[in-house]
């Protein structure tokens, strides 16, 4: 069988069986359809409007306009719609159920990024493009996560925003700390991550949003999004709180009795973000097996509770192309969340010289190394490797905590090693400047650590590994091959992307354009997918998503090129 072709000057074509017809024709002038390859891809990339195929004199070409008929009304001479297909805005992608439960105009999320790397002008500027940001609490101080609060409520009085609740099983208190800042100002969405358990402070913050409305409804104020990578946690965050931590904190006068007996009858998230290979704390979960197994026991807890509005479940690490964005749909995804590749854009609230690093990245410049907030388990985060030791000199502190009971049993070559290359400083220096650190902020640390010399060498580890990312967000000269730098392999699959775009450049990077160009990329290699299955084939070039400066960012749906 043949087929019908249009060549341009680069003897790039496009082809469809000759077989394949829908019997549809077409009205309208001749200028409004394009048969040059420049032409042919404007008509794919607007996707607010609808593709058709057309065969005119004997060549394919593509247009946005005219009138679409069947062949009983088509007279002789009259233009054949070879392949047709609607528009498509990026508000279709993912799930309407979170659209309309978080107020955002996209199933697009930026996730939060520990000490105020997710700074209050990223999950601002996202804010007023109706997109959900969650400000990256972790790690900061209950004074600066105070300040952020006033900051995000009085820029965006009315949404969308989100604030980290990140868990911390060696500082309950400071858990504690931040859900009674959150309940005390209102804040009405959380992303809850790093959970290894549910606490009774996730439970608290779930259960004091709970009410019943005017028609005897329950009601949720307070949202729950748990970012998360293994199903046995899954399964807590589907189900409903425990009833024994609900007795407690009805015994404690924080929730009421009708709260505890709502909370036995709804999830305690509303969406579930399957962490897959990402930056920081990460179990490096491949997503095409995580995702399909979360959402299968998604529907599995759905259907002994039936809930009226099922737990949503989208997907983070490894999202920073169209491609791998549009994958995250088309497996069942309700939503995408984004996180190593906001850390190069100019809104977050890390330094310049972490950013040029960032956007000098490949994929495989990443490897795990100990994490400060749980290194005595032995919990591993994923960093940047290139520009950095950080990573190495981070293994060689966990591998003396490992081998060693105190620092006084650490061979004096090692020690001066210790001083000289990676603290910079004296090990008593440390520790006083740790005991200074401490009597702030966890005072019960100081006299468990005076009778316990393995703590404390402990302490003294987690000085270094602490400060190194504060290090990387300030800027600190003289400390760059000691940056900590959180990063997945989507940072260089993101800069391999935007290779030769304006994007290449760190000072172009803005969180609204980057999530602008993967939703409307998503959805532009979404329609491409629909004309193939529909027997169109193209050379490559037209499936080629290049990012350009974009016209009112996310005002409207349409992507505006050029």
């Amino acid at each position: 069988m043949g087929t019908e072709a249009v060549k341009s000057k680069n003897d790039n074509f496009l082809q469809v069986p000759d077989y394949y017809s829908h019997k549809l024709y077409w009205q309208g002038s001749l200028n409004l359809i394009s048969f040059d390859e420049a032409g042919i891809k404007s008509k794919l990339l607007n996707i607010d409007k609808p593709c058709h195929i057309l065969k005119a004199e004997g060549n394919l070409g593509a247009t946005n306009e005219g009138i679409v008929y069947s062949q009983e009304h088509s007279k002789n001479g009259q233009i054949e719609v070879l392949i047709t297909v609607p528009p498509l805005v990026i508000q279709q992608l993912g799930d309407r159920a979170f659209l309309d439960f978080h107020g955002v105009k996209c199933a697009y999320a930026s996730g939060s990024m520990a000490n105020g790397i997710a700074s209050e002008e990223l999950v601002i500027a996202l804010g007023k493009e109706n997109i959900l940001s969650s400000f990256g609490a972790g790690g900061l101080s209950l004074s600066r996560l105070e300040t952020a609060i006033h900051r995000i409520q009085q820029a965006l009085p009315k949404g969308p925003f989100a604030f980290n609740l990140i868990h911390s099983p060696s500082e309950p208190a400071i858990e504690r700390a931040a859900v009674d800042l959150y309940l005390k100002y209102g804040i009405r969405t959380i992303e809850a991550s790093a959970f290894l358990d549910l606490t009774p402070n996730i439970i608290y913050y779930r259960a004091a949003g709970l009410n019943l409305n005017s028609a005897n409804q329950i009601e949720i104020k307070n949202k729950v999004i748990a970012k998360l990578s293994r199903r046995e946690l899954a399964t807590k965050f589907l189900q409903p709180a425990p009833k024994e931590i609900l007795r407690q904190l009805v015994a404690q006068g924080l929730i009421t009795q009708l709260q505890a007996i709502l909370a036995a009858k709804v999830p305690i998230a509303d969406d579930i973000t399957v962490e897959a290979d990402s930056g920081g704390h990460t179990d490096n979960r491949p997503l095409v097996c995580l995702l399909p197994s979360i959402l299968e026991l998604r529907d599995e807890i759905q259907s002994k509770y039936c809930y009226p509005n099922p737990v949503r479940v989208g997907v983070a690490g490894g999202i920073a192309t169209p491609q791998s964005a549009l994958a995250a749909f088309m497996m069942g995804a309700a939503y995408v969340v984004t996180g190593s590749i906001n850390q190069s854009c100019l809104e977050a609230g890390t330094s310049e010289h972490t950013k040029q690093l960032l956007a000098q990245a490949d994929m495989a410049d990443v490897m795990m190394a100990p994490a400060a907030d749980m290194f005595e388990m032995g919990v591993k985060l994923q960093v940047l490797k290139r520009g950095t030791l950080f990573p190495i000199r981070a293994q060689k502190l966990f591998d003396l905590y490992k081998t060693y009971d105190s620092i006084e049993d650490i061979p004096i070559h090692e020690r001066e090693k210790l001083e000289k290359q990676i603290f910079k400083s004296s090990l008593e220096s440390v520790w006083e400047e740790t005991l200074t650190y401490l009597s702030k902020r966890n005072p019960d640390k100081i006299s468990k650590a005076a009778n316990n010399p393995k703590l404390k060498m402990a302490l003294i580890f987690r000085w270094y590994l602490g400060l190194s990312s504060r290090w990387s967000i300030l800027g600190e000269k003289g400390r760059e091959m000691d940056y900590q730098i959180w990063c997945g392999p989507a940072m260089g699959a993101f800069n391999n992307w935007v290779k030769g775009s304006y994007l290449a450049e760190p000072n172009n990077r803005r969180v609204v354009d980057v999530a602008h160009h993967i939703m409307a990329g998503a959805a532009f290699l979404y329609r491409l997918q629909s004309l193939k299955i529909q027997g169109l084939q193209m050379p490559a070039y037209y499936s080629h998503y290049c990012p350009v400066p974009i016209c009112n960012k996310l005002r409207k749906s349409r992507n505006c090129q050029g």
